[in-house]
């Protein structure tokens, strides 16, 4: 049996919800990751610092008995109405980055930004206090396709922002082209990017393909097959400008099966196993670590793990389903708004966490 030991991997993009499903999510990100970066889009979103220590203080209630490491690191949702003077309060309180979202672009982001170049002094306190700038790059005028929002994206906002804040440390989240990975590669040493399992593992073939499959709907959305193989490229270059970011997001089965299914895929119940398992297809199973243990803390100036964790090559299958921790403990059968398919449901996976 072969194994992997590699140093303790974090998760640079994750939702992890809030109330009674942080009892699901947070267990699920802690039994693999030491840390992991908090997306802010919930409902009402978390604008400032005090809400931002709230959610925090929220999801460490939720971590299990018996872990004592594990960090969250809470981050601030951008709008019109965020001040320089938010931002700098929020450095002092130790908030390592801030989120925009374009408004309109995923779950919960009616809210966010309308008119990036408003921000531009937001910008300058993050540049000046040291926080990161984390991005969900995509336009979102009905006229664009969807298909082509992250290069539109760059073109319209990305190129200003990194030229005009050159020591602003950006990180151009979830990327999903090949236009995205060669934009990254061609900046400075202040711009990186985070890659799900999702845009490694599938294309839009497997969205779309033989009837929509809800259950591969995230946002961005999955792109054709050339995109996915250049992402492919990036991860096995071992380029430390690119890093792990699950960008898991739960939704109950029934909100996903629905008219208008909710976009996200839940990984994080799998998450260092599906990498696992694309660095080991690609042959690329020596660049795991990199990927998942170092870039993201060297980027972000924190400091690299010294626990490990270790990988069996040991075949399992991924639930069908998971019941949410409301009735794990019932005797009630299992109904959809009890239950979540996670990311990659009833497949096979070669390698375990031990």
């Amino acid at each position: 049996m072969r194994t992997l030991t590699i140093h303790t991997p974090d998760d640079w993009h994750l939702h992890f919800r809030d109330g009674d499903m942080l009892l699901e999510t947070v267990p699920a990100t802690a039994r693999c990751f030491r840390r992991a970066i908090a997306m802010p889009n919930l409902v009402p979103p978390v604008t400032n610092t005090q809400l931002a220590l709230e959610y925090k203080a929220r999801i460490l209630s939720a971590v299990p008995e018996g872990v004592t490491n594990f960090e969250p690191l809470v981050t601030l949702y951008l709008t019109n109405d965020t001040t320089p003077e938010e931002i700098e309060k929020a450095s002092n309180a130790g908030i390592v980055a801030s989120k925009l979202y374009p408004a309109g672009a995923t779950t919960n982001s009616d809210a966010a930004v309308k008119g990036i170049k408003s921000l531009y002094p937001v910008f300058e306190a993050m540049q000046k206090t040291g926080m990161l700038l984390l991005i969900h790059g995509e336009v979102t005028e009905n006229h664009i396709d969807i298909f082509d929002r992250e290069k539109a994206f760059i073109d319209a906002y990305l190129n200003d922002i990194v030229s005009d804040f050159p020591e602003l440390k950006v990180v151009f989240e979830h990327i999903t082209t090949k236009d995205a990975s060669d934009f990254v590669k061609a900046q400075s040493s202040f711009v990186a990017a985070t890659i799900t399992p999702q845009h490694l593992l599938l294309n839009r073939n497997d969205l779309l393909v033989g009837g929509v499959k809800p259950h591969n709907y995230c946002l961005p959305v999955l792109k054709r097959n050339i995109h996915q193989q250049a992402l492919q490229e990036t991860v096995a270059s071992g380029s430390p400008k690119f890093f792990l970011g699950t960008d898991s997001a739960p939704h109950e089965k029934h909100k996903k099966e629905s008219a208008c299914g909710c976009a996200g895929c839940y990984s994080a119940w799998s998450a260092i196993e599906l990498y696992a398992q694309i660095f080991d297809d690609l042959g690329a199973i020596d660049k795991l670590e990199g990927f998942a243990s170092h870039y993201g803390p060297d980027f972000y100036g924190l400091p690299r793990n010294q626990t490990t964790i270790t990988l069996e090559e040991k075949e399992w299958t991924v639930p069908d389903v998971i019941a949410l921790p409301n009735v794990k403990s019932s005797n009630q059968s299992l109904a959809d708004e009890d239950a979540i398919v996670p990311f990659f449901a009833g497949q096979p996976l070669r390698w375990k966490l031990a």
